[in-house]
């Protein structure tokens, strides 16, 4: 008979094994010890906290109710530590802080490329093409019949903005590791 804790992660409440609880406390406390960045480091975290609760809610569709130690070993695995590096002790093997999986593209608007909306920027990251190209064709058809003008409003609409590291990290296709949300979190 294994002992169980509710605990609240990102904002979501999941049943988690002792053994378990403890791995995941163990790793966000050292997680926060290597972030160094001042006050930025609990922005980070809760970024961290709700990729977390993210893969937990995912694994957990799959009938799994309760969060046990093979799964958390496998979250810790895949985010890795934000310097990339791998856990001191014998927390983690180096062979399970690489992570072999894909990240799926998502569309968003772009706030750090924006001149307007953020919208060509986005689009931009989305299809891989370079954004001049995507602002002139938007001009053109603005001009030739106003459909560039209703074509972005649409985009507007449709394409949320990416406010979070995560959600920046889907924008570029890459995976939601602890070193890239340190990369693209908010703070200069």
């Amino acid at each position: 008979m294994k002992k169980v804790v509710n605990v609240g992660i990102g904002g979501r409440s999941f049943i988690i094994d002792e053994d378990a609880y403890q791995k995941l406390d163990k790793y966000l406390e050292k997680f926060r010890e290597r972030t160094r960045m001042g006050v930025q480091t609990g922005d980070v975290m809760e970024d961290l906290e709700q990729r977390i609760a993210e893969l937990f809610s995912e694994y957990l569709k799959t009938g799994q109710e309760v969060v046990n130690l093979p799964l958390v070993n496998k979250i810790i695995a895949q985010l890795g530590m934000p310097d990339g590096e791998a856990m001191e002790d014998d927390f983690t093997s180096k062979k399970e802080t690489t992570y072999s999986g894909y990240a799926v593209k998502k569309l968003y608007r772009d706030p750090e490329n924006k001149t307007i909306g953020g919208v060509c920027a986005g689009l931009a990251l989305y299809l891989n093409v370079d954004v001049v190209l995507l602002r002139v064709l938007f001009a053109i058809a603005f001009f030739l019949g106003g459909t560039g003008f209703w074509a972005y409003i649409i985009f507007w609409i449709v394409a949320p903005l990416a406010t979070t590291a995560a959600q920046k990290c889907e924008m570029r296709g890459i995976p939601v590791t602890a070193e890239n949300l340190r990369k693209y979190s908010n703070y200069k």
